[in-house]
């Protein structure tokens, strides 16, 4: 269902984003949301470069190892 936000921006970000919505023929509602799931999608990614980073940091792999065969063992507690 969607949900109805509001949000504060100052005149040259209004405009910034009227533009490039105009520019690509799209609403600014759905250019905010296109550019939001756009940026989410993108950031929530590793490239190639930080992948192989991280595989060849062998403490960084041992810990997330053992952070997943605890979350197996159900050996964790939840901190609200």
């Amino acid at each position: 269902m969607p949900k109805t936000i509001t949000v504060r921006l100052d005149d040259k970000t209004y405009e910034l984003i009227r533009n490039a919505a105009a520019g690509e023929r799209r609403s600014i509602s759905n250019f905010v949301e296109y550019a939001t799931i756009s940026y989410v999608a993108e950031e929530s990614l590793a490239s190639e470069a930080e992948m192989e980073e991280i595989l060849n940091d062998a403490e960084l792999m041992a810990g997330l190892r053992k952070g997943k065969a605890d979350i197996a063992d159900r050996n964790y507690t939840f901190v609200e």
